[in-house]
């Protein structure tokens, strides 16, 4: 027995044939709409599936074997998803390599972690467009040779079953026009494949039966089903429907890969709080010299981010959690610090400002609660315990929608000052907990030479630290980006120092262990940014602020500090006392720095996996052009192979930008002899600048130069540094630079004459 059925279609019928399955599959992906946010990959999907069908259409016209269609189409398919989804970034391929084939089992790869760990609605970045474009164009297939290619139409039904699964198991409503225009396409399909052979007027006859019944079965559905369920009998019974949940919660993950890009968070609001001072007795109605001495104004910038939990051990590639170890219930109003001189005392405003903060948990599955950076008390109802070495408090029931808690937090008035002093031995009871170790690789050594080479100069940990801050923030070092190149050596930080491209688990990782490779003990904290105001007292923080940042000991004075070296853009202006923009302004204005840090709309550290170097959450919009021309050839020349492909970089005009002004202006003056390094910040090489050009001229800028070199160090330091980056004409940039670079030419190419003359200063009188 044949598995063809003796009425599979062929010819006309066979071509009407496959295109119904292709309307039904695109029809079928509008199951999972309600699962993902926004539609901005459904053209993509659709156009590549009528593209496939053409090609599958084409192939049956060609040839009577019934698998050969279905085989060609698979492999266009295989074809132009590797050219779409592995070209390089910034280029179009015209013709799959191996690199091709395995950068696009990396994103595959990244697709399937970002959907295992994601919640609904799922944002669609390009890794799981990918997923969703290879599922849409297996289920054609499928369908496609169960219905024409084996004539047994039935049967393709279970095939775009498929696409409903996800939105069934996870109990979310798929939409009536998902199941109207699959039904349409599907009975319309029945009737094609299954109406008997007939000859002139009667084939006409049959087949128009067959498309008017199946019509009139989908509009009596529209038209009778509405009243039909509003008569009496109907009105006690629940109709059957296809799920109406709500969202999963939000869960951190504290295994984090460093080779994985990252996807897009969730929406969902996992807490909200408030923050107030709390006034004591002794305090003055009015701010006073020692009012302010006691700590920083009370802010949600200020009380900085909420952290869950901290991480040490690092492989090379992936941290890994420590099983928390309890030192203590908590208990209300008694502080909870890793500093065991005021562990478990009451807190106190000698030692800072004292901030209530109210916490109310959303949609945050977490065992590790949330709590400030600085110490706190903590009082949440529940049993949960508080572990001092890695300053975190866990319980094992974990957090719930409602539940709610509150912390008085004491908010030191840590300066750079105090940093500056502060020597970095290993915390007493760091031993074996690895603050210090640093994973041996094939690159450890070149890391270490990286972090001895930034820091050149750097006389204090506190120096050091900042320089490699100054390194990881600026622009024209590193660029914030969701996609992680693959894997080049065994050691992910070095790949990520050679690419120069990554998210806020690679910035945070790599200044660790380039800290630890300096003798600074350090970890990484993993929490959620300060979030945005609602306008009523409170802030919102949801699944796109969870955040990673270093954190660098201090002594046992001090303790843990917070650094910041991912790019501004996302992650806002750094803590005050790593600040040096706003350390160095007195008395900053509402227009120079915001009261709230900015939140991070496309990182995180947490949502382990997960787009490319467009913001985070779009879409790639390489045009499908290429790809279609290329599977076209393909077909037609199938069996000849050698075509070539010339493919041609357009040259974009970017526009100038602060740090590619102040790039130009290094590499200008350089070439001149005046030279400083990527750890000088713009504010400080303003003097050094000065300094070079006296030893070498006897002069220093004046006028036009001196101008434009403040006001350029200063939109550049506002764009390192800034939440909101300063908004400066291309053509001003490029006018500031050439009066600099005009201004010391002048200096320099006048230094022979100078020297000649015998009235010329010297350097230093």
């Amino acid at each position: 027995m044949s598995i063809v059925a003796r009425r599979a279609p062929r010819g006309g019928r066979a071509a009407l044939a496959t295109g119904l399955v292709a309307v039904g599959t695109c029809a079928s992906t509008l199951a999972i709409s309600n699962l993902l946010s926004g539609s901005s990959s459904r053209g993509t999907i659709w156009f590549a599936v009528l593209l496939l069908a053409g090609v599958v259409a084409g192939v049956r016209a060609l040839t009577r074997t019934w698998f050969v269609p279905s085989l060609v189409g698979l492999l266009v398919a295989l074809v132009g998803v590797v050219l779409r989804y592995g070209a390089p970034p910034g280029r179009l391929q015209l013709v799959p390599d191996l690199d091709a084939w395995e950068r696009t089992r990396a994103v595959w790869g990244d697709g399937l972690d970002l959907i295992n760990v994601s919640v609904v609605p799922m944002d669609v970045s390009r890794p799981v467009e990918l997923v969703l474009l290879a599922g849409a164009l297996l289920v054609f297939l499928v369908a496609d040779l169960l219905a024409v290619a084996l004539g047994r139409a039935g049967w393709a039904g279970l095939a775009y079953l498929a696409m409903w699964i996800p939105s069934i198991s996870l109990g979310f409503g798929t939409g009536g026009w998902a199941l109207i225009w699959t039904g349409t396409a599907y009975l319309l399909l029945l009737a094609v494949t299954a109406a008997p052979q007939a000859a002139g007027r009667e084939r006409g006859r049959l087949a128009s039966a067959a498309v008017w019944s199946s019509a009139a079965v989908v509009v009596g559905a529209l038209v009778l089903g509405p009243l039909l369920a509003a008569m009496p009998g109907w009105s006690a019974v629940r109709l059957p429907t296809f799920g109406s949940g709500t969202a999963g919660p939000v869960q951190l993950s504290d295994q984090l890969d460093l080779r994985h890009s990252l996807g897009q968070r969730t929406g969902q609001t996992v807490y909200t709080y408030s923050v107030s001072a709390i006034e004591t007795p002794e305090e003055d109605p009015l701010p006073s010299p020692s009012a302010t001495a006691r700590g920083p104004v009370v802010s949600a910038g200020n009380l900085g981010p909420l952290r869950a939990f901290t991480l040490t051990e690092f492989d090379g590639r992936q941290w890994t959690p420590t099983a928390p170890t309890s030192t203590g219930d908590v208990t209300p109003g008694v502080l909870l610090a890793s500093d065991p001189s005021i562990a478990g005392q009451a807190p106190s405003a000698d030692r800072g400002t004292l901030a209530q903060v109210d916490v109310k948990v959303g949609a945050l599955d977490e065992t590790r609660l949330p709590i400030g950076i600085f110490p706190r008390a903590v009082d949440v109802p529940g049993n949960w315990q508080y572990d001092g070495l890695r300053d975190e408090v866990f319980g094992s029931r974990g957090t719930s929608q409602g539940m709610q808690y509150s912390m008085v937090v004491e908010m030191p008035n840590l300066t750079s000052a105090e940093l500056e002093n502060a020597s970095t031995p290993p915390p007493a009871d760091a031993a074996g907990s690895g603050v210090l170790d640093v994973p041996q690789t094939s690159h450890t050594d070149d890391i270490a030479a990286l972090a001895a080479e930034v820091t050149e100069g750097a006389t204090t940990p506190y120096k050091q630290a900042m320089a490699l801050q100054t390194y990881f923030r600026s622009a024209a070092n590193f660029t914030y980006d969701a996609r992680v190149a693959p894997a080049q050596s065994d050691d992910a930080v070095w790949d990520f120092l050679q690419d120069t491209h990554g998210y806020c688990v690679q910035f945070a990782t790599s200044m660790t262990i380039m800290a630890r490779t300096l003798g600074i003990p350090a970890r990484v904290g993993i929490g959620f940014l300060p979030g945005s105001s609602d306008g009523d007292d409170s802030f919102v923080v949801t699944g796109k602020q969870a955040h990673a940042w270093p954190e660098l000991y201090f002594g046992p004075d001090l303790g843990w500090v917070r650094f910041e070296p991912t790019p501004a853009v996302q992650s806002g202006a750094p803590p005050v006392w790593s600040d040096p923009f706003r350390a160095a302004l007195a008395g900053p204005g509402p227009d120079q720095i915001p009261t709230a840090a900015a939140t991070e709309p496309g990182s995180a550290a947490t949502q382990e996996p997960g787009t490319s170097t467009n913001t985070p959450g779009t879409v790639s919009s390489t045009s499908w052009v290429p790809v279609a021309v290329t599977v076209i050839v393909v077909v037609l020349l199938a069996g000849i192979a050698g075509f070539v492909a010339l493919a041609h970089r357009r040259r974009r005009r970017v526009d100038l930008t602060p740090e590619a002004a102040w790039a130009r202006l290094r590499r200008g003056l350089g070439s001149r002899g005046v030279r400083w390094t990527d750890a000088t910040t713009p504010r400080a090489a303003v003097p050094l600048i000065q300094e070079q050009l006296l030893a070498q001229t006897g002069s220093t800028l004046e006028g036009v130069g001196e101008q434009s070199l403040a006001s350029l160090s200063r939109v550049v330091e506002q764009d390192r540094y800034a939440p909101v980056a300063p908004e400066v004409e291309p053509a001003t940039l490029e006018g500031w630079v050439r009066d600099i670079t005009d201004a010391v030419g002048t200096l320099v190419s006048d230094r022979p004459r100078r020297d000649a003359s015998p009235t010329a200063p010297r350097a230093g009188s």
